[in-house]
């Protein structure tokens, strides 16, 4: 079976993969390269601490496992640190605990002699709640490593101008320079995705989420977590950068501030880590910016919709999701059953709920 994507992001990489053991021939086309978009500027935390109801929750942690499942396979850049978040205080922090853990998630308050344990260096509250089944990943090498092991055909500057049609079954890409055939396709293409999708008459609307990501000069090592505070989240990458959005109260930028100076809002991060890392010197090297995909109504966007053959899975939090979204989505796209535990996880994100 021939199976073209559209988005070379985490997604796309994903399902690639996912396509590609299960015997697909896979193309993805991407106008620009391998994580270029919302990917190469996500922060790269696994988890399934924020989420929107018991629904996402479930999809969020059937996730976890299944990066557990793919570095049991394959050698990709995925860290199992942990998390550490002291975003609440007080009551606000036990009721957050206590949530989770009536959900089955691992996590238990610590005090300050045990968080000063864990994160000597950090400068923090009284009380965290440990995650201890969080990750991160290298967003960027992430999708590097998922595509070379998919051995898929990878064509980048090359923008995807329509989807092709014979009857009421999709059959191609229309791209520069002639079609791409195909027996499916899928469209991961992030915010892009609403173009394409529209004059088959499927309806994508999303949201205006632009975000602001920084790194610092790499520093030696400090961090041993991802870390969650008031003042923003924060990790320390192998290399040894300290990674930032710019972004308090869970990625919140103000929209016009960040397309005119990206700058300035990494500026005021910046000094933000400084206070809880004030052992240290820092200095931001890079800024990456982004438009996020997230659909209108914040959740995931998964399944077949138009045509027959056609499919699309766009959504916010594509790293923590991408290899349950890209296990589903394979099976469906290659007409295979899904068990009713799959089937459950996936019902709630269909396409065509926007009509």
């Amino acid at each position: 079976m021939q199976v073209a994507i559209v988005g070379a992001g985490i997604i796309g990489a994903s399902l690639a993969y996912a396509l590609g053991r299960q015997g697909a021939q896979v193309t993805i086309v991407d106008a620009a390269g391998p994580a270029a978009g919302a990917t190469g500027a996500s922060f790269g935390w696994i988890n399934a601490s924020y989420y929107a109801d018991a629904a996402h929750f479930a999809l969020r942690a059937a996730s976890i496992e299944a990066y557990r499942q793919l570095c049991r396979v394959l050698d990709v850049p995925v860290y199992w640190s942990g998390c550490l978040c002291w975003e609440e205080e007080g009551e606000a922090l036990e009721a957050q605990e206590r949530d989770l853990r009536a959900l089955g998630y691992h996590a238990r308050i610590v005090d300050r002699a045990e968080l000063a344990r864990l994160e000597p260096q950090v400068k923090a509250a009284d009380r965290a709640i440990l995650f201890e089944d969080e990750a991160a990943a290298e967003p960027g090498s992430l999708t590097q490593a998922l595509l070379k092991a998919s051995g898929a055909r990878v064509m980048t500057g090359c923008r995807v101008s329509g989807i092709l049609a014979k009857g009421s079954r999709v059959c191609g890409l229309r791209i520069p320079g002639g079609d791409l055939p195909a027996d499916a396709v899928v469209v991961a293409g992030g915010n892009g995705s609403t173009d394409l999708l529209s004059p088959l008459g499927v309806a994508l609307p999303m949201l205006d989420r632009p975000g602001v990501i920084f790194r610092t000069a790499p520093i030696a090592p400090t961090l041993s977590h991802i870390c969650v505070a008031p003042a923003g989240e924060f990790r320390q990458t192998p290399e040894g950068q300290i990674v930032m959005p710019t972004a308090v109260s869970n990625q919140a930028d103000d929209t016009n501030r960040i397309w005119a100076r990206p700058d300035q809002l990494a500026d005021a991060a910046l000094e933000r880590l400084q206070a809880m890392l004030p052992g240290t010197k820092l200095v931001w090297q890079d800024v990456a910016l982004a438009q996020r995909p997230v659909p209108q109504d914040g959740l995931p966007v998964v399944g077949a919709c138009g045509p027959e053959g056609l499919f699309t899975a766009v959504m916010h939090s594509g790293i923590t999701l991408a290899p349950v979204v890209a296990e589903i989505l394979s099976a469906q796209v290659l007409g295979a059953a899904l068990s009713n535990a799959q089937q459950a996880l996936i019902a709630p994100y269909r396409p065509d709920r926007f009509g």
